[in-house]
C-alpha cells in the first residue's frame, strides 16, 4: 500500500527539474508511505513518477518503486496488493517464461506478467486491489490502471499543458501548474450524495479514474482518450442475473465458503502483523472468525467504542471475540476525542468528503496503527448480499407506487405540496397523544415533503436516488450550478432484468461503494499509514454473489441470508443476531450542542455571501430549523460544513 503521483509534459524536460517536480508532488502524500521514497524520469517525454512506499511484501531494497521491468521497457509505480502474485508467478514458469527475481514482491511478478502477456491480459489475471502508473517506455505511452471494485484511487487531469495523476488531489495540487478551479456542478453532487460520485472531483479540470478502466494517454495535442474498461460491473451484474446458480442452499453455502476462505487467506500474506476490523456485525465477525480458523495464533482484532449506546458497538465485538479467543483491544473515545478529529478532516480526505462515520473510521485505523501495519475489512457485504434495510423500504414504496396510474401520482404530489410550511408538523402534534407508538413519527414535514418529491418521479433509480438523498434538489442550495448526471440518474440502469433489490444493488456497486465506503475507508487508514484489505470485494466473490439467487441473499425481510449460514458454521447465531447499527455518531446532537459554535462560523450569512457557493438564506433556514428541533438536517447541514471547512484550508 503507498502512494503514487507523477507528470507527463509530451516534450523535453531536465531532468532535475522533472526529478524535483515528482519528489515535491509525492511528499505531499508521505503518510501513504513512509518507509521508502523514489522518482524516476524520461527526459525526452517529459515524464516523471514519484512514489511514497508503505512496505508490506518484501520489505527489502528489492521492492523499491518506481521499478522497472527485466527489459527496462516498463516502469511501473504501483499502490496496492496484487493478492495472488505466487499463482501468476508459477503460471509465468509454467508457460516458459524465465524471469530473474531480484526479490519476492508482487510488483515484480506485476511486471513479468505484462511483458509476457501484454497489459490487458496481465490485469484480468490480477487477484487484489491496484492503482498504478505503467510507462512503456519503447510505445512511449502512459497506462493509468485502476482494480475493478475501485479501492484504490487514481486522480487526473491536464493543467498548462501537463497531464497530472496522483492517488490524492494533494499530489497534484503541489504541481506549480495546478489548477484549483472548483466545480460548482460536483458541488451539487456532495450535497445529495455527502460524497462526490466518480468521475467527478471537486475541481472542475481533474477526474476519477473509474474502477475496471485503464487509461493510455499517448498524444497530449490530442484529446484525452475515454478509460477502457477491462472488467465491467454491469455485465457481471447481467450475466449473473441472467444465468443463476443451481446449486442447493447446501452446496451454495459451501461454495461461498471455500470462495471466502480463499481469498481471506490470501489477505492475510504479509511481512508485516496484521489484524482485522471487528464491529461485531455479520460482516466483519465472518471475516474474523474465518482469519482465526486459518491462523496458527491469536488473530488482533480492534473495535473502536461509544459511551453513548445508539452509537456503541464494542460490546457487540468484545461478544465475538472472547468466542473467537482473538486478541482484542478496544478503545473506548470520549466525545471530545472524537470532535478533536473534525479540524482533520479537511486534509485526511483531500475533497470534501461528509459521510460522518469518517470520523470513528479515522479513530479505529488510528488505534489498530500502533499494534499492525495491515487490517482486514468486513466492506461490501451490504451491497453483494442485501444487507441494507433501505432496500426493502424502496422496493416496498416503489410497489406501491406502481398501482397508482401516474396522472394520480402526480395529483397527489400536487395536493400534499399545496400544504403551508409547518402544516403537517402541526396536525401530527395535534394527534400525537392519540396515536399507536409506530406511527408517532419525527418530523412529519419533512417525511411528507420527501414523500412528494417522490411521487413525481417515474422509474426506481429516481426513487432510489430520491430516498438515499439529502438536499433535494441541491441545485436550490448550490449557485450558478447544474447537476450532473451519475448511474442514479441513468435510465439505462433499466437494463436490468431482475428485482428491485438487484438492482439497488447494483446502484450501490458502482455509485456508494467506490466513492463513499472505499474512500472513506482508503483514506482514512492512508492518513495513519495503515494498509485496509476487503477480502468481501474479492471479485471472484462479487461474481459469485451476482450469480445467486435473490432468495439466497434476502429472505423474510433478513438480508445477508447466504453469509448468515456461512458465519453459523463459525458463530453461534445468538451472538450475532441483533438490530443493525450503522458507524456513526452523534452528529445531530452535537450540531445542537458542543458544535454549534463552530457550525454558527461556517454557516454565517457574511462567510456564505462572501464565499458565493451556497444560497444563503436557504441554509441558513436549514440551520434555524435544525436548531429548533423543527428538523433533522444534520446530514444536510455536515455536506455544507465539511466543504465550508475544506474550503477554509484550501484557501488558506
Amino acid at each position: 500500500m503507498c502512494g503514487l503521483t507523477g507528470l507527463l509534459a509530451g516534450n523535453s524536460q531536465a531532468a532535475s527539474v522533472l526529478l524535483d517536480t515528482a519528489r515535491e508532488m509525492a511528499n505531499a502524500i508521505a503518510h501513504r508511505g513512509p518507509d521508502d521514497s523514489g522518482e524516476w524520469c524520461d527526459e525526452a517525454q517529459g515524464y516523471a513518477v514519484g512514489f511514497r512506499r508503505l512496505a508490506i511484501i518484501d520489505l527489502s531494497a528489492a521492492g523499491h518503486q518506481p521499478m522497472q521491468s527485466a527489459s527496462a521497457r516498463y516502469v511501473i509505480a504501483f499502490n496496492g496488493e496484487v493478492y495472488n502474485f505466487e499463482t501468476v508467478r508459477a503460471e509465468l514458469k509454467a508457460e516458459g517464461h524465465v524471469v530473474a527475481y531480484r526479490g519476492h514482491s508482487d510488483t515484480e511478478v506485476m511486471l513479468a506478467a505484462i511483458e509476457a502477456w501484454g497489459l490487458e491480459k496481465a490485469v484480468t489475471r490480477f487477484v487484489g486491489m491496484f492503482a498504478f502508473a505503467l510507462w512503456d517506455r519503447s510505445e512511449r505511452v502512459l497506462h493509468l490502471v485502476r482494480d475493478r471494485l475501485g479501492v484504490k484511487p487514481m486522480y487526473y487531469g491536464i493543467a498548462g499543458g501537463v497531464f497530472l495523476f496522483g492517488s490524492e488531489l494533494k499530489a497534484l495540487r503541489a504541481h506549480p501548474a495546478f489548477d484549483s478551479e472548483i466545480d460548482r456542478d460536483a458541488l451539487t453532487l456532495l450535497l445529495r450524495h455527502c460524497y462526490i460520485p466518480g468521475p467527478y472531483s471537486i475541481y472542475r479540470k481533474y477526474r476519477k479514474l473509474p474502477p475496471g478502466t485503464i487509461l493510455s494517454v499517448r498524444d497530449l495535442r490530442e484529446p484525452l482518450p475515454s478509460p477502457k474498461p477491462y472488467w465491467s460491473a454491469a455485465d457481471v451484474a447481467e450475466r449473473g442475473l441472467r444465468a443463476p446458480h443451481q446449486g442447493s442452499p447446501a452446496e451454495l453455502t459451501q461454495a461461498l465458503d471455500e470462495l471466502l476462505r480463499d481469498g481471506i487467506s490470501m489477505r492475510m500474506v504479509a511481512d508485516v502483523p496484521v489484524g482485522v476490523f471487528l464491529s461485531g456485525g455479520i460482516d466483519s465477525s465472518l471475516v474474523t472468525s474465518i482469519m482465526q480458523s486459518l491462523s496458527s495464533r491469536s488473530v488482533r482484532t480492534f473495535t473502536i467504542g461509544f459511551n453513548e449506546s445508539g452509537y456503541n458497538e464494542a460490546q457487540h465485538a468484545r461478544v465475538i471475540a472472547r468466542h473467537l479467543r482473538t486478541e482484542h483491544t478496544e478503545l473506548y473515545v470520549s466525545p471530545q476525542e472524537a470532535r478533536d478529529v473534525i479540524p482533520r478532516l479537511p486534509q485526511i480526505y483531500d475533497e470534501p468528503f461528509a459521510d460522518s462515520s469518517q470520523i470513528p473510521t479515522f479513530l479505529v485505523s488510528e488505534m489498530a496503527r500502533r499494534h499492525v501495519t495491515v487490517c482486514l475489512t468486513g466492506d461490501g457485504g451490504d451491497e453483494l448480499f442485501a444487507g441494507y434495510e433501505r432496500y426493502q423500504y424502496c422496493e416496498s414504496i416503489w410497489n406501491t407506487m406502481q398501482r397508482l396510474p401516474r396522472p394520480a401520482r402526480r395529483l397527489a404530489a400536487s395536493g400534499l405540496g399545496l400544504a403551508p410550511s409547518g402544516a403537517w408538523d402541526r396536525a401530527f402534534g395535534m394527534v400525537r397523544p392519540v396515536l399507536p407508538r409506530m406511527l408517532r413519527i419525527q418530523h412529519p414535514q419533512d417525511k411528507v415533503r420527501k414523500l412528494t418529491g417522490m411521487l413525481r418521479l417515474e422509474s426506481l433509480p429516481e426513487v432510489y436516488r430520491d430516498l438515499i438523498s439529502y438536499w433535494r434538489p441541491p441545485t436550490d442550495a448550490v449557485l450558478s450550478a447544474t447537476e450532473p448526471p451519475t448511474p442514479l440518474t441513468d435510465r439505462s440502469s433499466d437494463f436490468m432484468t431482475g428485482d428491485a433489490t438487484s438492482r439497488m444493488m447494483y446502484l450501490d456497486l458502482v455509485t456508494y461503494l467506490p466513492d463513499d465506503i472505499l474512500v472513506k475507508v482508503d483514506r482514512a487508514s492512508m492518513g495513519v499509514s495503515l494498509e485496509a484489505r476487503e477480502p468481501l470485494l474479492d471479485h471472484r466473490l462479487v461474481e459469485f454473489a451476482w450469480r445467486l439467487p435473490i432468495e439466497m441473499k434476502l429472505q423474510a425481510g433478513v438480508g445477508k441470508w447466504l453469509l448468515r449460514r456461512v458465519l453459523d458454521k463459525y458463530v453461534p447465531r445468538a451472538l450475532v443476531e441483533r438490530p443493525k447499527m450503522g458507524f456513526g455518531i452523534p452528529i445531530k446532537e452535537w450540531l445542537r450542542g458542543p458544535l454549534r459554535d463552530w457550525a454558527d462560523d461556517l454557516l454565517s450569512e457574511q462567510r456564505l455571501a462572501n464565499d458565493g457557493f451556497f444560497a444563503s438564506t436557504l441554509v441558513r433556514a436549514r440551520w434555524k430549523a435544525h436548531l429548533d428541533g423543527t428538523s433533522d438536517a444534520s446530514g444536510e447541514l455536515w455536506a455544507v460544513l465539511m466543504f465550508q471547512a475544506w474550503l477554509r484550508g484550501a484557501t488558506a
